[in-house]
């Protein structure tokens, strides 16, 4: 079976690397599933959304935030390059949820929407609706 060679990075660290068997990624122009064969693709990341990762190994979706970045594609490899990332499974979610608290009184300050967008972002990744 095809796979997928697929790295997840941050300024700070390296957040997730390995094969999988697909990748979704929220874009600025709609949402991508790549599959092993995707035409080569350069692609902007929606600042404060989530990519999710398949591992081939048939272990549960990967999910992340992602702040603003791009992502490429090709020959089956697929670099995730964020500004910002966290796992789901490393999102504090009373933390999150204070922070999206924050982001909500303090809506004139953030005018631009990002700090609410990321907040609500990270609970998605940890699978707590906002």
């Amino acid at each position: 079976m095809a796979t997928l060679k697929v790295g997840l990075v941050s300024p700070e660290r390296e957040v997730w690397s390995g094969e999988a068997k697909m990748v979704v990624a929220q874009t600025i122009e709609g949402q991508l599933g790549i599959m092993p064969g995707h035409a080569p693709v350069l692609g902007v990341l929606l600042d404060g959304s989530v990519v999710k990762i398949e591992p081939a190994d048939g272990g549960e979706w990967v999910s992340a935030m992602v702040g603003s970045g791009f992502f490429s594609i090709a020959d089956d490899e697929v670099s995730v390059l964020a500004e910002q990332a966290e796992l789901g499974s490393e999102v504090d979610v009373a933390d999150a949820r204070r922070a999206l608290d924050e982001a909500l009184t303090a809506a004139g300050a953030d005018q631009d929407g990002t700090a609410e967008r990321r907040a609500r972002a990270r609970l998605r990744a940890a699978g707590s609706e906002a």
